[in-house]
């Protein structure tokens, strides 16, 4: 019995380190955004990922979690991303 407790607490520790290893972006891939000034929803997808890194970069900021953003800075980043399309920003489409 002792053996089973322990093989099984070996294998909760693992699966949790390893859920909490796994990159947020990853995490953010399956949710939807409503932008509210547009009154429209955005799916978080690689393009949309590498897009935000781009606001990231021509906005000075650190590297923050879309979701982790303020209210505020999250449709100032909807608001320049209905600007700048996948192909303005030179971002692939596969």
């Amino acid at each position: 019995m002792k053996r089973f407790l322990n093989a099984s607490l070996a294998g909760l520790i693992l699966t949790t380190g390893l859920a909490l290893t796994t990159p947020a972006v990853s995490f953010a891939q399956d949710h939807r955004y409503h932008d509210k000034k547009h009154n429209d929803d955005h799916e978080w997808n690689d393009h949309e990922n590498q897009a935000y890194r781009v606001w990231l970069k021509d906005h000075h900021r650190k590297d923050v979690e879309f979701d982790k953003l303020k209210a505020r800075d999250q449709q100032n980043y909807w608001n320049w991303r209905h600007s700048h399309s996948d192909a303005q920003l030179k971002i692939n489409i596969r």
